[in-house]
């Protein structure tokens, strides 16, 4: 089964789980690319997706689970957009 999302064709997660699992993953890196962090991505997936948080924090672990050094680079290069938020405690 697939379901309709903002004129989109989804897969379902219960009939379809590693289509819907892919599907995540390539919504994640999609956020990637437009350098957010997993907060911000977890929130965009659930408001235009329709994605459970619970799940694009479960596919966003094992990434940086398999990704350790490509996520270690990303966190350090997106630091700087964040620095002037973070306050004197970084």
């Amino acid at each position: 089964m697939y379901y309709h999302n903002h004129h989109h064709v989804l897969p379902c997660l219960h009939c379809h789980p590693h289509s819907y699992i892919r599907m995540v993953q390539h919504l994640i890196e999609r956020c990637l690319l437009l350098h957010m962090n997993r907060q911000q991505c977890v929130k965009a997936l659930a408001n235009y997706a329709s994605i459970q948080p619970c799940i694009t924090i479960t596919v966003w672990k094992e990434l940086q689970k398999e990704n350790r050094d490509f996520f270690q680079a990303y966190f350090h290069a997106l630091s700087p957009y964040y620095r002037p938020f973070m306050g004197k405690n970084m």
